[in-house]
């Protein structure tokens, strides 16, 4: 049996969470899983998760997913969740786009010719 340890998605519909679960790597992405080991929330940039069974799972030979295993090294590191970028507000709209307008040269004007 392959173990994997991935993230479970659970929220509503727009407002997704996340959460850390081990289980069979046969099973779909939110079945059935063997232990629930943490939670991700991107939106309120939090997470939390049990390193102690983390360490023990992958000892157990289960394969952390990448983004799991990033979460893994800022929580094990302490390091803080990244920020987010935020939308600049206030700022100058594109300029639009001008048409060139092409001056037509100008017609000569005969004088009438005096007789």
């Amino acid at each position: 049996m392959s173990v994997k340890i991935r993230l479970r998605r659970t929220g509503a519909l727009s407002a997704a969470c996340w959460r850390v679960v081990v289980a069979d790597a046969r099973s779909p992405r939110d079945g059935r899983f063997i232990e629930n080991i943490g939670v991700y929330d991107p939106r309120h940039d939090s997470e939390k998760l049990n390193v102690e069974r983390m360490e023990y799972w992958v000892s157990q030979g289960a394969q952390p997913s990448p983004t799991v295993q990033a979460i893994y090294n800022r929580v094990k590191n302490g390091k803080p969740f990244p920020a987010r970028r935020e939308p600049v507000k206030n700022a100058a709209p594109a300029p639009k786009a001008v048409k060139a307008v092409e001056e037509a040269p100008a017609a000569e004007v005969e004088a009438p010719a005096a007789e």
